[in-house]
């Protein structure tokens, strides 16, 4: 598993992660076999474990003692662990959608077993985290419910504007809000309400994840564009191949930019390529870093005013170092240190 800073610098970070991802393998485990190993698949390639890492860091965001021994609880755990099923059931979905060959650099589960079935496995991931949620009551089970809900909303926002080349920037937005902020929100929503905070620290705590949420997605694309394959886990360029137009090409077609000749359609890897380097050669990957960095200050605005507790600290640092992940960015189509989120 990938490492968490600034949102794993408790002294006991490690062993809570270690923690979730012991129950998330158990919460992948089914009746059959065959279809325990297909919902286990991606559980060992990894992943940075961010939204866990969100719902205990929002727990603990009240407690000034949350860096010592057994600061995080079972229901912290638990929360992290449904969570993350979301995400990992999204993902299969995504990849049937996208028909994906690799995820996190190992065979994604719709190329090795099929369409139908990673779609099956997905959705047994999402019912599992939607027992998880209830066992935590029913404020959590519907926030969590809703959330899959809108998740869905975003992912049908961006399909019905494939390949569409006067996509704009708003259905971007609300895409991408639908799709991945609103988890974020979800992650930190679940951990104050595991933690029994107050109505106004629990609307601050989903207004942080909210934003960061669409600054780190807003990265996320950037990195689709600028990385290498090698760094993306998955072929770059992907999103261009499969008509997903993102902010810095939204911005260049706005531009009236002639790169609009090349997109609108089905395109095989050297035409993306061509079109790769285009966008990569634009300005508009460093205007879209800078929306992202105005949405991770607006997610700091949010905790503004809370003691620097050791969940704090960690948030805090979660979104002042989120574009850094871009590393130094490069008018070429790879950057140095780049890595998937």
């Amino acid at each position: 598993m990938a490492p968490l800073s600034p949102l794993q610098a408790r002294p006991n970070s490690d062993e809570d992660l270690a923690r979730v991802e012991a129950a998330l393998r158990a919460a992948a485990v089914t009746d059959d076999d065959f279809l325990t190993e297909v919902t286990s698949h991606l559980i060992p390639a990894g992943g940075k474990r961010l939204r866990p890492a969100f719902v205990i860091a929002s727990a603990l965001a009240l407690d000034p003692d949350g860096a010592a021994p057994g600061a995080v609880t079972n229901d912290m755990v638990c929360g992290g662990v449904a969570v993350e099923l979301v995400h990992l059931g999204s993902l299969y979905h995504d990849d049937v959608m996208d028909d994906a060959q690799m995820r996190r650099g190992i065979e994604a589960v719709n190329h090795r077993w099929g369409n139908l079935k990673a779609i099956l496995a997905g959705d047994f991931l999402l019912a599992k985290a939607s027992e998880l949620a209830a066992s935590l009551g029913t404020e959590v089970a519907a926030l969590l419910a809703a959330t899959i809900g809108r998740l869905c909303e975003g992912q049908v926002r961006e399909l019905q504007l494939i390949y569409d080349i006067n996509r704009t920037e708003e259905q971007y937005l609300l895409a991408i809000r639908g799709k991945t902020a609103e988890l974020y929100a979800t992650a930190c929503r679940i951990g104050g309400l595991v933690a029994g905070a107050d109505r106004d620290v629990l609307e601050r705590l989903s207004t942080f994840g909210r934003a960061y949420g669409m600054a780190f997605q807003i990265v996320d694309d950037v990195l689709d564009l600028v990385a290498s394959d090698e760094e993306l886990g998955k072929p770059s360029g992907n999103d261009l191949r499969e008509g997903v137009y993102t902010l810095p090409v939204i911005r260049m077609l706005a531009g009236g930019h002639p790169v609009a000749d090349l997109l609108g359609h089905p395109m095989d890897d050297s035409q993306r390529d061509q079109a790769r380097a285009v966008v990569v050669a634009g300005s508009e990957i460093a205007t879209s870093v800078t929306t992202a960095r105005d949405y991770a200050a607006d997610a700091l605005e949010a905790l503004s005013g809370f003691e620097a507790t050791p969940g704090i600290v960690g948030m805090r640092g979660a979104a002042s170092n989120l574009p850094g992940a871009l590393g130094p960015l490069a008018t070429g189509p790879a950057v140095s240190g780049a890595g998937r989120l």
